[in-house]
């Protein structure tokens, strides 16, 4: 049997990395070992953001519903409690919609939640 050294195996995973890579300043976008580091780095920072980006939203979210409650004479806790009491299932992604696009429904809900506390 003839031996299989795999060249063309350990080319093709090179180039990858270093098409990952592209953009990256100086060395790291050049030499596969500088590049493979960068590449692994930056997975974890991508890794991280994306759980990080959840976090702003909601949070996010939750500042444009407060200061909405609180121009309708509510703060934001106790408007979320009278929501719940009240029955209103809607999340903080759609409450900060109609806090931002709608004052009309926003406001009924603010009267609910009033109602029900």
């Amino acid at each position: 049997m003839a031996r299989i050294k795999g060249a063309m195996m350990t080319r093709k995973r090179r180039n990858k990395v270093l098409k990952a890579a592209k953009g990256y300043w100086g060395a790291k976008s050049k030499h596969f070992k500088m590049a493979k580091q960068a590449v692994m780095k930056s997975g974890n920072y991508a890794f991280t953001g994306r759980k990080l980006k959840k976090r702003d939203f909601r949070s996010l979210w939750i500042a444009r519903i407060n200061a909405q409650a609180k121009v309708n004479g509510m703060n934001y806790s106790t408007f979320m409690h009278g929501l719940k009491k009240a029955g209103i299932d809607l999340n903080r992604k759609m409450l900060a919609e109609l806090a931002v696009n709608d004052k009309a429904a926003f406001a009924a809900l603010v009267e609910q939640a009033k109602a029900a506390l």
